[in-house]
């Protein structure tokens, strides 16, 4: 299935579309912003058009790492086109439009010229380097357990010794959970949990990820909350994936 790419300004969002294979990115219109309900109306017609529901959101991520406003622009509208049934992703687009814009001064293009194109361009860049590093692979889904979990107090008591890092966590009903902790992380000041189920549960799926955000109930205590926001859940997921990738590259032996 085809991706649509999208580098979202203010004023314009570039959009570019990956071939049948997903193994090349072209260049397909720049939409001029007319507000969030008009531009993504243009991207479900796209869709439609490419017969697909995978759209990839750049991300303009500050030199650090960290988000500012246009990163925050950016996920709004992408929380937008979530709504209306698109399955988002988003990729790392730091450099991308002065890369853009430099090849686009090399080839002598006219100022006026320049921006009809430097956001179409920058979304070919961002959308090939994301086809180029594996493109859009089946990712272990997302549980959306609901309530508030606690950590079980016969944690220590019964537990599979021969593996690391479980815990035992308790739900609103009294019903105790094991999980493989898989990362503990932060994002935009809040605390996330990443777990997978030790055991089959009802209603999840094998290699299926839980992600919980950790909060203090009223006497300070460590209390486990379920995300019921898709865009905060997909948020944190994006930055498991990268922190899981960024650790596979360093496990990997140089020498190869």
């Amino acid at each position: 299935m085809r991706v649509i790419c999208l580098d979202i300004g203010e004023k314009r969002i570039g959009v570019a579309v990956s071939d049948p294979l997903d193994l090349t990115a072209q260049g397909l219109e720049t939409i001029w912003c007319k507000g969030f309900e008009r531009d993504a109306v243009r991207v479900m017609e796209l869709c439609r058009q490419y017969d697909t529901d995978r759209v990839l959101c750049g991300l303009p991520l500050n030199m650090n790492g960290t988000e500012g406003f246009q990163a925050s622009h950016a996920r709004a509208f992408a929380q937008k086109l979530a709504s209306l049934g698109l399955n988002v992703r988003f990729q790392d687009e730091r450099m991308t439009t002065k890369l853009a814009r430099d090849v686009l001064l090399q080839a002598d293009v006219r100022r006026a010229k320049r921006k009809d194109v430097i956001d179409k361009l920058a979304a070919t860049y961002i959308l090939q380097s994301f086809l180029d590093a594996g493109g859009w692979r089946e990712e272990s889904p997302k549980i959306y357990l609901k309530g508030v979990w606690t950590m079980s107090e016969n944690m220590n008591q019964d537990l599979d010794m021969e593996r690391e890092n479980i815990v035992e966590l308790v739900d609103e009903d009294g019903n105790e959970v094991r999980f493989e902790h898989l990362m503990t992380l932060e994002h935009e000041g809040g605390v996330y949990i990443c777990l997978a189920p030790v055991e089959p549960m009802e209603d999840v799926e094998e290699d299926e990820l839980v992600i919980m955000r950790i909060e203090e109930d009223e006497n300070g205590n460590d209390v486990y909350a379920t995300i019921e926001d898709e865009a905060e859940l997909d948020a944190v997921f994006e930055k498991y994936l990268e922190i899981a990738e960024a650790d596979e590259g360093d496990d990997a032996d140089p020498e190869e």
